[in-house]
């Protein structure tokens, strides 16, 4: 949880100097960031309004818009559509390299990008448990 917390701290001071370098020349009218179920650091960040907290006193609103997985983050970055989004590291390498000028202010050491979930009563504990049965995945990716 430490962990959680230092990487969002980090998150936070790296929008807030983005966005601090932005206000010099021109302020923005809000401030629109994407969150994602896969993106801890959104979470955390939209959840305590921290990011809110630090722009009332400029009267600058902040947009939460969600994104389903990196495609949808990349979309609405190359669309105007959010000022920060959150996306994997090959999703991110790959736009830039299709020439989409996206810049990376932020990048998780050691993402956790995946779970493997099962309900509540489930005989699964952990991995083992699936050896030679039929499991579904879906990528948000």
């Amino acid at each position: 949880m430490k962990t959680v917390f230092k990487r969002v701290i980090a998150v936070t001071a790296v929008l807030l100097s983005a966005v601090g370098v932005a206000q010099a020349a021109d302020q923005p009218k809000e401030m629109r960031v994407d969150w994602a179920y896969y993106s801890p650091p959104s979470l955390v960040l939209k959840k305590f309004g921290w990011l809110e907290q630090e722009f009332k006193a400029d009267n600058i609103p902040v947009k939460w818009v969600q994104s389903a997985g990196s495609n949808r983050a990349l979309e609405y970055l190359n669309s105007s559509s959010v000022d920060f989004g959150s996306t994997a590291g090959l999703a991110a390498v790959l736009s830039k390299a299709n020439g989409n000028p996206i810049k990376g202010v932020y990048i998780f050491s050691r993402p956790e990008w995946a779970a493997l979930v099962v309900p509540k009563n489930s005989t699964i504990t952990s991995v083992k448990d699936l050896k030679g049965k039929k499991i579904a995945a879906v990528g948000a990716d």
